[in-house]
């Protein structure tokens, strides 16, 4: 049976650059919930059109909403390079 994870101790063990990231995902969600396109439980993502690790912004222009699944999916890609490997073509298993 694996070991239980202990979120307390690793939300309090973060790095100060996690904690900024997860701030700023904290507000584009919240931002969302104002504009009436998510709700708590809904089982839907905020996605940054232009991720934040790119530079991207919290902007309106820059959120829109996907499923969970969808968007965990992506990672950090944008556009038409997510769900593709590194080299711009679709990842082959031979």
């Amino acid at each position: 049976m694996p070991k239980k994870r202990n979120y307390t101790r690793e939300r309090l063990n973060e790095t100060k650059a996690r904690k900024k990231a997860r701030a700023a995902r904290g507000r584009a969600r919240y931002a969302m919930e104002k504009a009436g396109r998510v709700k708590k439980g809904d089982g839907k993502t905020v996605e940054h059109k232009k991720p934040l690790s790119k530079g991207g912004s919290n902007g309106r222009k820059n959120l829109t909403t996907k499923s969970y699944s969808a968007n965990s999916k992506q990672g950090g890609k944008m556009g038409n390079r997510a769900g593709k490997a590194r080299g711009g073509r679709k990842s082959r298993r031979t």
